[in-house]
């Protein structure tokens, strides 16, 4: 873990507040102080009041089971069903024919689906997997682009018990087998192809190489999304029009409890193997659906944009789960910002009318640096709240964005929280809270966050420290699927009975958080987590490769990007053909999103006496930072070495 000292002090950034606009608190659903206050005097009445907003075949007898820490569960003995509440329940409060889903795809193709429509797909697929053999339980991997019918699977899942792992559909083939192992997935579905950036990517043909290794796997559903060419496997491999075509259109949810597995979605850990992060059923539904309510300000005639991929968590929780089990209009979109021209975001947001949108740091980032011309000339005045995630947002970024997307009467909500977490722990309420540019604000009512120190005592006022959740909440992960002991040793055994997120901040005198970011070797790659391991792993997978290190840069439009320092093997030089397979390999191996933007080749990596490699001095040669004590290398040559051929090719 990393030291900072004890006089480690920050200032705060000199923006006044900016108070919700007097329009937006008259109407939000929270305009005062009360959801704090309530939960501050009985933080567990306050999760189970916020519960009784949901359908619950059974009561829950307790609220919170903590007699187990960090075995925490939540809702004991509670029975509901995810699909239910995502989608029976609207309909049965007369909002069948309300649009839950509106998709457009990146050729302009658009279909939207009513909660009537949504759940007959829901019910046909559950179906169709019940005829394949699938049970509660049994596991089963997404791996597609973002398309409704990914979140069919996702609902089916839900409703038969089933245990979903969504992978990125930007993950290679490789990343996809080892998520499929690790999980034992009884049934695959994907799509024959993707669209993306004007070119179709294939997916069915390039995931054979992975399924001939998944001996779990049984069954392959494949949606024909681009007419990408594949060699379909008898016996094993069904087309999804097939099998919807036969399938009945009623399936009963089937009861789950409270603390039954949801999904496991993979993250990137600081070895070389990805986690696995398990979420129950009934506290995470909680946890998502009374932070959408509150921090997105619930109307019913919003239409709702989140811009993730559903293959992260903030897809899971704020385009699937969160939404749907509050009644909203959930649009999704297929393809990129930049195509096929710069001001497609603001297009689609001018076309449907979109109310609330929520996107990353990263994207808006590109959005200034390619210029106020884009927004400009579409009509942005549908937007009424913007909103932040993925990583800290800089002030100058978050002014850009209030100004020129939401023009200054729309608050952002800069929202932290982890796939760990699963709900949003850290965020504005829009109606209630005086937003500082840069700052997350204040925690989420019924969630008890603290900067700590190294010792884990509370750091004062504008005091660097650590991020730590002091008490269980609800959407809390429950552990790592089949390691509990990386689950113990990763979150809670640095601060005993306080959860450790890896993040640094700080607290103002206001009480106000600002995140820092990560203080472990986990980089935030345009909002996406990646660990240092897992690309060094790819590198010295390559047959040239002797040793790699990889340090994130601090890059002002993806937040880190990806520098390697690489040694190689004997017979082997260093040239930029070389650079550019290494680059092309990290790719296969883990995907676009890990591919190294720099790659340095030298003869040595610095080390210390005990040979652990010294990422934070290639780190400071790569920013350009002084360098500092060297005297613990075992040769302190390689270093200055290192900075003088550093060129950040």
């Amino acid at each position: 873990m990393a030291k900072r000292k004890d006089d480690d002090v920050v200032g705060e950034e000199h923006y006044e507040p900016l108070q919700p606009p007097a329009g937006f608190a008259e109407t939000a659903r929270a305009n005062d102080k009360s959801l704090f206050q309530e939960a501050e005097k009985d933080r567990l009445a306050f999760w189970a009041g916020m519960a009784e907003n949901l359908q619950w075949s059974d009561k829950w007898e307790r609220v919170l089971d903590d007699d187990n820490p960090p075995y925490y569960k939540w809702f004991v003995n509670g029975k509901l069903n995810v699909s239910e509440n995502c989608l029976d329940v609207h309909i049965e409060n007369g909002l069948g024919n309300k649009k839950a889903l509106i998709f457009e795809g990146e050729e302009g193709d658009s279909v939207s689906l009513t909660y009537s429509e949504l759940l007959t797909e829901v019910c046909k697929f559950s179906n169709a997997m019940d005829k394949l053999g699938v049970k509660k339980g049994d596991a089963v991997t997404i791996w597609m682009p973002m398309i409704p019918e990914a979140i069919v699977a996702m609902l089916a899942c839900t409703r038969i018990g089933a245990v979903h792992s969504v992978v990125f559909g930007g993950f290679s083939p490789d990343a996809l087998k080892d998520r499929i192992l690790d999980s034992e997935s009884k049934l695959v579905v994907t799509a024959d192809g993707a669209n993306r950036r004007g070119k179709v990517i294939p997916m069915r043909s390039a995931a054979e190489e992975a399924l001939e290794e998944c001996p779990s796997v049984e069954k392959v559903v494949i949606v024909n999304r681009t007419g990408s060419s594949y060699e379909p496997k008898k016996g094993r491999d069904l087309l999804w029009s097939d099998l919807m075509a036969d399938a009945e259109t009623d399936f009963a949810p089937v009861t789950i409890d409270a603390e039954d597995p949801l999904f496991i979605l993979y993250s990137s850990g600081t070895t070389g193997k990805p986690k696995g992060i398990l979420h129950s059923t009934g506290g995470y539904l909680v946890g998502v659906h009374t932070t959408f309510r509150y921090v997105f300000d619930h109307h019913e005639d919003d239409i709702y944009w989140c811009t993730a991929d559903i293959g992260w968590i903030t897809g899971h929780s704020y385009i699937v789960y969160g939404p749907l089990s509050n009644g909203s209009s959930s649009f999704i979109y297929e393809g990129t910002p930049d195509y096929p021209a710069r001001d497609r975001f603001w297009e689609l947001i001018e076309k449907y009318k979109i109310s609330v949108f929520y996107t990353a740091p990263t994207a808006i980032r590109s959005f200034m640096r390619w210029g106020n011309q884009y927004p400009n000339k579409r009509d942005l005045s549908s937007l009424r709240l913007l909103g932040s995630v993925g990583e800290p947002i800089n002030p100058e970024a978050w002014l850009w964005y209030y100004e020129n997307i939401g023009k200054s009467n729309c608050p952002i909500v800069d929202t932290w929280w982890q796939t760990e977490t699963g709900m949003i722990m850290i965020t504005p309420l829009p109606g209630v809270t005086p937003l500082k540019p840069g700052s997350a604000s204040w925690t989420f009512p019924g969630v008890e966050a603290d900067v700590v120190d190294d010792r884990g005592k509370s750091t004062k006022s504008g005091q660097r420290g650590f991020l730590v959740i002091k008490s269980p909440w609800p959407a809390m992960l429950r552990t790592l699927h089949g390691d509990p002991e990386r689950f113990e040793n990763t979150y809670w055994q640095q601060y005993p009975g306080m959860y450790f997120t890896g993040d640094g901040a700080w607290k103002d005198q206001d009480g106000y958080f600002w995140i820092m970011g990560r203080v472990d070797d986990v980089l935030n790659v345009s909002g996406h987590r990646i660990g240092t391991m897992e690309v060094e792993s790819a590198l010295v997978d390559h047959d040239s490769t002797a040793e790699a290190a990889v340090i994130g840069k601090v890059h002002e439009i993806k937040g880190h990007s990806i520098t390697a320092f690489v040694t190689l093997k004997e017979g082997y030089e260093g040239s930029e053909e070389l650079a550019q397979e290494l680059k092309a390999h990290v790719g296969k191996k883990i995907g676009a999103i890990a591919r190294p933007e720099e790659i340095y080749f030298t003869y040595e990596l610095p080390k210390t006496r005990s040979g652990k490699i010294m990422r934070r001095l290639l780190r400071d040669i790569a920013e350009q930072r002084d360098l500092g004590d060297v005297t613990t290398l075992m040769d302190p040559q390689v270093v200055a070495a290192i900075k003088e051929g550093y060129t950040g090719k």
